[in-house]
């Protein structure tokens, strides 16, 4: 695998207050749906934004991205795909859920941010096999059987220079196995994990 793991000190500098503000209403929107939301997606965990935040911006001042260009696997309510946004960069994100889709479109709409979310999968074509070679059971949350979102989008994993997912800890090695088979060289994954923190790798050939 052409994946090269990146050995960065993330810096907890102090939020920007607009920053603060985005991910203080972003909270309350995700709150409200897990408590009171009556079509609450099974699955849906939302990760740490802050941690998030402050690995996108490490990246922004160490020019660790070879472009652009972002996508949030597995968007959910979009705020990660939104802080990319805030940071400048091009971002999108894929959604599977119809419910978490609309969310995502109503927090961007709300803060001016031309995120563009795709209601699919973001499981590539051609990489099925990985699936199948990663799981003995049916005991995850990946699947092939809904249609890839990136018709939608017009673009195509390659033309992302970031993509950020939150794999459950059993899906890491697939998610890890598409990326590399399908990003273009020098494309930085982000994976939250269940550790709280964010890990970079970077394709390397």
């Amino acid at each position: 695998m052409a994946l090269k793991s990146l050995t960065v000190s993330i810096q907890r500098r102090p939020i920007p207050r607009s920053i603060e503000r985005f991910l203080h209403d972003a909270d309350d929107r995700v709150n409200d749906y897990m408590a009171n939301g009556r079509t609450r997606v099974s699955g849906f965990v939302p990760c740490d934004f802050v941690a998030a935040w402050h690995t996108l911006r490490t990246i922004v001042d160490h020019n660790l991205a070879a472009g652009q260009m972002f996508c949030e696997w597995g968007s959910g309510f979009g705020v990660v795909a939104c802080l990319a946004s805030l940071l400048g960069f091009d971002s999108y994100g894929i959604e599977i859920e119809e419910r978490l889709i609309e969310e995502s479109r109503d927090l961007a709409d709300a803060h001016g941010l031309p995120v563009e979310f795709a209601l699919g999968s973001f499981i590539p074509d051609g990489t099925a096999q990985v699936l199948d070679e990663e799981y003995s059971t049916e005991s995850f949350w990946l699947s092939d059987e809904i249609a890839p979102a990136y018709d939608e989008l017009e673009l195509w994993p390659e033309d992302f220079d970031i993509v950020f997912a939150y794999p459950w800890p059993n899906e890491e090695p697939a998610i890890d196995r598409m990326f590399d088979r399908t990003a273009g060289t020098g494309a930085l994954l982000l994976t939250y994990s269940q550790l709280d923190e964010v890990r970079i790798k970077r394709k390397v050939s």
